[in-house]
């Protein structure tokens, strides 16, 4: 079945060590996350300074360096440009797919670490798991990493282990700021 569109959609591109790099499609749990984290985001910082971004906004920060982060937070409005941040956010969100998650966890990650980026998350809906990365001393530290799991496992565990499973984690930038999993995870089949 052949269909005229009245209209083309944009191509996304991101420029990854200089080399532009065509984005796909997101799949539908990594909308759900995406989109989860951004809520997360938006609602608390309602009437504060820092400032939310979903998917589609470009972030610059260098002529070689220009990506599409699923989710980030910038608290200084000069950042703000046009079209795009200019300059590195101070949280950075990447929802993991098949064909981002060698960057996301490779080159894109060296970038946000040295362009200045505070926190690093790395999301993967497969497995339910995000990574929390936090800059100390110009370094990313691996802050935890939080698995959301299914409820066969749970029911397998003994009352004292279910009891150990971490469901929430805190956002280093914002200390009254607790990420649920289950809000992180809503939806994801």
């Amino acid at each position: 079945m052949e269909t005229n569109l009245a209209y083309e959609l944009e191509q996304r591109e991101e420029t990854i060590g200089g080399k532009v790099v065509m984005m796909a499609s997101p799949s539908l749990n990594h909308n759900f996350v995406a989109g989860n984290i951004y809520r997360l985001f938006g609602d608390y910082l309602d009437k504060r300074p820092c400032t939310p971004f979903s998917d589609n906004t470009k972030v610059v920060l260098a002529d070689d360096e220009r990506y599409i982060p699923d989710m980030m937070v910038v608290c200084d409005p000069k950042k703000f440009g046009d079209n795009c941040v200019n300059g590195a956010p101070d949280l950075v969100v990447e929802v993991l797919s098949p064909g981002t998650a060698h960057n996301d966890r490779g080159h894109k990650k060296d970038a946000y670490e040295k362009y200045g980026v505070r926190e690093y998350w790395i999301v993967s809906p497969g497995d339910r798991i995000v990574e929390q990365y936090v800059s100390e001393g110009g370094r990313f530290v691996l802050r935890g990493v939080y698995a959301q799991y299914p409820k066969y496992m749970l029911d397998e565990m003994k009352e004292a282990e279910r009891a150990a499973v971490v469901t929430e984690f805190q956002c280093s930038l914002f200390d009254d700021l607790t990420i649920r999993l289950d809000d992180v995870f809503k939806r994801v089949t």
